[in-house]
């Protein structure tokens, strides 16, 4: 018997990692100027960014349905396998709800865990749970663990704008014609599942500044556990930059840090010009 680990592609975990991990990442659906995609299967992360410039109206995504679900985890069942589902939060996304419905057809088979985060806050979970799953323990076993360390996921990140939060209703009209206004770069955090704003900074420098700050009042990383930076948009210009001003932190813990493109299910709502950093803070 296997645990088969199943995700959703706001995770942001390509297919063929998905692949070289041994997981399987249901793709959400993304809808631009009436055309739907599929997150990172029809609609790689290079070609949506360049479709967001051009789209009429703002792109709207949709979540994972129970049949799709349920599909999923009965091939993996009719294996003889266990599976391990881990979801965006269920607080920005009726996936984990979708998870959830679909597993009650499968009781002492399938579990679901709501990530409580999102893109590679929920990514690093999900790599946790493969190493747990390559230490042996069965799937029961690998979410119970889930679920007690995800509070410790720390997901920091600083985007150009807050215009496509507001506007997908991720965030107030008030907090994004504010942001405008002062031509701030926001940092933002999820807490309690939901997008927060816990900082803002007048240009890039101070933002990255703002950003090695915010992990640094965490008690830094537990770099025991999985680290993950990303970017938005299609040139990787200001990750770089934030790496390099940020080399104190990471400098002999980590020999590279990782580091994926956010794909359309949160680009959308993040837009390009987004650096993101996800770790495990140390307790």
């Amino acid at each position: 018997m296997s645990v088969i680990i199943v995700s959703d592609s706001g995770c942001d975990i390509s297919q063929q990692e998905a692949q070289e991990l041994d997981i399987k990442i249901l793709p959400l659906k993304t809808l631009i100027d009436g055309i739907e995609y599929l997150d990172g299967v029809t609609l790689p992360a290079s070609e949506f960014y360049d479709l967001l410039e051009q789209c009429e109206t703002l792109p709207t995504t949709s979540q994972l349905t129970p049949v799709e679900f349920e599909e999923v985890f009965r091939a993996a069942i009719e294996d003889g396998d266990e599976v391990v589902a881990i979801t965006l939060s269920e607080k920005l996304s009726g996936t984990f709800q979708s998870a959830t419905l679909a597993a009650t057809q499968f009781p002492e088979s399938v579990w679901v865990v709501d990530s409580g985060t999102v893109t590679i806050g929920q990514g690093i979970l999900i790599r946790y749970a493969v190493e747990l799953r390559n230490q042996g323990l069965n799937a029961r076993a690998i979410a119970q663990q889930l679920n007690d360390i995800k509070s410790r996921i720390c997901l920091l990140a600083r985007v150009d704008t807050l215009e496509y939060l507001v506007r997908g209703g991720r965030l107030s009209k008030t907090v994004g014609f504010a942001g405008a206004i002062l031509n701030v770069k926001p940092v933002l955090s999820i807490e309690d599942g939901e997008v927060k704003v816990i900082g803002k900074a007048r240009g890039s420098r101070q933002s990255n500044n703002m950003l090695t700050a915010f992990i640094q009042e965490r008690g830094g990383a537990d770099f025991s556990l999985p680290v993950m930076l990303a970017y938005s948009g299609n040139d990787d210009a200001l990750l770089k930059g934030y790496i390099e001003n940020s080399r104190q932190i990471w400098e002999g813990h980590l020999d590279s840090l990782p580091s994926t493109v956010v794909g359309s299910t949160i680009g959308t709502h993040a837009g390009p010009g987004a650096i993101a950093v996800a770790f495990f803070a140390n307790c």
